[in-house]
């Protein structure tokens, strides 16, 4: 992981290291709060002693006599410890220094008119001096430490509890690096997985060893992993089948182009170029309806409308009445008859361009595999409380056998026998369509005029511009 070059907008940092930062960086401030609580403490456990030492010697102090204390009956005391020259006595009498220690100032320690403890400086020098009363009328006892002795003290105290709290800090620190370290070694080997594996290898990572914080990445990548092998086959067939497909009326084409070059005559000449057209028309239709095609299964895969087919809530009474008037010449050049049953408006919640689709492939499939004379009947109900619109799409064709009702909806899948030229791509789109927007779809034989009766139902009435 480390040493990677990081696209511009990445975060520099490695999730290792961001670990580590996080962890050490709250290591570290947690440390600095123990030690300036202990700082505290100590120092404040450490004055209320030193502070009782002090009113002890004050007290001792004041039960003697001033005379007891003056001239060679106060004698200087031995030296019985290293800090001990920094505690220093005063006896006034009278404003009158009648007894000091050796290190005692000349000066009054404090003010004598204050008694109890408190925090003075005296000729440069901090001190803590405790204030109070001997037994005899006008004598005042001041007893004090430097507090730089106080402070050194509490060094010493503290040195020996944060010297080794302090010599642990880089072994807790490399414990932690170590052990992050471990911890990432899954992700990188994922990771160094991934990126050995060849563009075209789609096989499921394996999921052994694997930690259970990783594992749900492991498993959402083996999911796009197969839904990209589903895809990239279906891609394959679609282009082979698509390729096969237009092989046909190109092939057509040509060979009726050269029936042309070589005709003797001019009926003769007209009747290829005829056919040429209809090849043409022919390999027209289904580019349209593969690109139609292509279009959905992208915008199935984006969970939205294709591009270009916005806005929601269609008028199928509207476009089936527009359909009919185009489709019209095609059918009366058949003797066919269309049949449309709406007395008003019926609004599904589906972009118009797209409803327009649906429609035309529906009625266009029942004109083009119907016989000579056939009705189709174009029937609509609209939406009801608890019940969606239906469209109802019926002919009086032969119909399919339940094979053939089985197979609908595969890419270029025709019935034979028909004798009707198509890609066997409508009724992909139109069951595309069905799922994009949820609507239900029954195929079956038609009771009133016998041939292929087809049902939509919208199954979210309402809930327009959902697409």
């Amino acid at each position: 992981m480390n040493g990677v070059a990081h696209p511009a907008g990445r975060s520099g940092l490695t999730l290792q290291r961001r670990l580590l930062v996080t962890v050490l960086g709250l290591m570290a401030v947690v440390w600095l709060a123990v030690v300036a609580s202990i700082w505290y403490d100590t120092g404040h456990e450490l004055d209320e002693l030193l502070d009782a030492h002090l009113a002890q010697a004050a007290a001792l102090l004041a039960t003697q006599r001033l005379d007891d204390l003056e001239g060679d009956n106060f004698p200087p005391p031995p030296t019985l410890h290293k800090y001990q020259s920094r505690v220093a006595i005063q006896v006034w009498h009278e404003g009158l220094l009648m007894v000091r220690s050796t290190n005692a100032p000349d000066a009054p320690l404090a003010d004598h008119g204050q008694p109890g403890l408190s925090n003075q400086k005296v000729d440069g020098q901090a001190w803590r001096v405790l204030t109070t009363t001997g037994n005899e009328p006008h004598v005042v006892i001041h007893v004090g430490e430097l507090a730089s002795a106080r402070h050194d003290i509490l060094l010493a105290s503290l040195r020996s509890v944060v010297w080794p709290m302090l010599l642990a800090l880089p072994l807790l620190a490399l414990g932690i690096w170590w052990s992050v370290r471990g911890a990432m070694r899954p992700l990188r080997q994922l990771g160094a997985a991934v990126a050995a594996r060849k563009p075209e290898s789609l096989e499921p990572l394996s999921a052994r060893a694997v930690p259970p914080e990783v594992a749900p990445l492991v498993d959402a990548l083996n999911g796009l992993f197969e839904r990209m092998a589903v895809l990239l086959d279906s891609e394959r067939r679609f282009t082979a089948d698509a390729a096969h497909e237009l092989r046909t009326p190109i092939a057509g084409i040509r060979m009726q182009v050269q029936v042309a070059q070589g005709a003797r005559s001019a009926p003769e000449r007209d009747q290829a170029l005829a056919a040429t057209l209809q090849g043409c028309d022919r390999a027209t239709r289904l580019v349209e309806q593969l690109l139609q095609l292509a279009r959905l299964e992208a915008a199935a895969a984006r969970g939205g409308a294709p591009d270009g087919f916005g806005g929601s809530g269609a008028d199928l009474a509207a476009l089936a009445r527009s359909l009919g008037a185009d489709m019209a010449p095609q059918a009366l050049a058949r003797d066919q008859h269309i049949v449309l049953e709406t007395s008003e408006p019926v609004t599904v919640p589906m972009p118009v361009a797209l409803a327009q689709v649906l429609l035309r492939n529906l009625i266009d499939n029942a004109l083009r595999y119907s016989p000579d004379g056939a009705t189709v009947r174009v029937a609509l109900q609209p939406a009801s409380p608890g019940q969606g619109a239906r469209l109802v799409v019926e002919d009086s064709g032969p119909g399919l056998p339940p094979e053939a009702l089985a197979r609908l909806g595969e890419r270029f899948y025709r019935v034979l026998g028909t004798g009707q030229a198509g890609s066997g791509l409508g009724w992909s789109i139109v069951q595309r369509l069905a799922r994009l927007h949820a609507i239900g779809v029954a195929v079956d034989r038609s009771p009133v005029l016998g041939g292929l009766r087809v049902q939509l139902s919208w199954l979210d009435p309402g809930h327009f511009g959902e697409d």
